[in-house]
């Protein structure tokens, strides 16, 4: 999953170069792709943070399981 929401935010920011080498100039489309860019990258910190939890609590749980035997 994280994968494709990294090739989400590099497809959107070679767009954002396309239509700023088109246009030359900052444009209300430019910024609507920032904002998208924005949320790609929200999305990827949120499933990173949920991935590393996830390895904590395996690592937490063989640490448990060792001290146990």
């Amino acid at each position: 999953m994280t994968e494709d929401l990294y090739n989400t935010k590099r497809s959107l920011e070679l767009e954002w170069q396309q239509e700023h080498l088109k246009e030359g100039k900052y444009t209300l489309v430019m910024v609507r792709i920032d904002d998208k860019i924005k949320e790609i990258i929200t999305q990827i910190k949120l499933e990173e943070a949920r991935l590393a939890n996830l390895q904590n609590a395996v690592e937490e749980s063989k640490a448990e399981v060792s001290i146990a035997t």
